[in-house]
């Protein structure tokens, strides 16, 4: 997600020189209540939810109708435990601006997580149909887990198979096409899947319990052994390296 990375860093400029500079020296073209957000942003990141909750209100003091104040605000006040405020200020966030495809998403894994999946796979789907958004095949990937989790196992394959179709290496629908072919016994589509994962990023305990039992049911011992090799010695307190240790003793 590019524009998070960039409003993170300006975030960090605007933090950095708040001592020294005038309250109305702003960078040409952001409002006041939109520097705020920035910084809202930059503080809910580091964790810092009593900053972040002072600098999305103050924006929105500023600017009540700022779809990405309602947007900040909502993330928020979820991670709080707040859904009710946090569900008004997701909806009028994709009110106001129906084309900011974040928040849609957000709004999206919100519903998800409150098993609300028909509304949740809406708010993906626009997401994911909006034009200039560039990480479209992130709000596919999130629609197919938000499916799986709603039992829809082929509508769940369907999504993360289109979410490959425009990022071949995104991480997050490879582990979760690797998953479904072990699920399903389709071992040689989960080893191809997590060698494509395993190109991209570094082996999670996840992937690496996935590749052991991949590896196993195709009778690969090399192959079994050098993934648990790296669970033990990389992962050693995960619950997958336990199980793994577990299912040694049986044997």
């Amino acid at each position: 997600m590019r524009q998070l990375g960039m409003a993170a860093v300006l975030a960090a400029a605007l933090m950095a020189t708040a001592c020294t500079q005038n309250t109305k020296d702003y960078p040409p073209g952001q409002s006041p209540a939109e520097i705020n957000v920035e910084l809202g942003l930059h503080y809910m990141r580091e964790g810092e939810k009593n900053a972040a909750m002072e600098k999305f209100q103050k924006a929105l003091e500023q600017e009540p109708n700022l779809a990405a104040a309602h947007s900040g605000i909502a993330v928020l006040y979820e991670s709080l435990g707040e859904t009710a405020k946090a569900d008004q200020h997701f909806r009028r966030a994709v009110s106001l601006n129906p084309k900011d495809a974040r928040a849609q998403n957000n709004y999206g894994a919100f519903l998800c997580r409150d098993d609300r999946w028909p509304e949740a796979e809406r708010h993906f789907l626009a997401a994911a149909n909006e034009p200039l958004y560039d990480a479209p095949y992130m709000a596919l990937t999130n629609a197919g887990i938000c499916a799986y989790g709603a039992k829809d196992v082929a509508k769940a394959e369907q999504y993360w198979r289109r979410a490959l179709e425009l990022n071949p290496r995104y991480p997050a629908a490879l582990l979760q096409m690797a998953r479904l072919g072990v699920e399903q016994k389709q071992y040689m589509s989960a080893r191809a899947y997590l060698q494509r994962l395993h190109e991209v990023v570094r082996p999670s305990a996840e992937s690496l319990w996935l590749g052991i039992q991949t590896e196993r049911a195709l009778g690969d011992r090399n192959a079994e052994a050098s993934y648990s090799l790296l669970l033990k010695n990389h992962f050693p307190q995960s619950p997958q390296a336990r199980q793994l240790q577990g299912k040694a003793a049986d044997e």
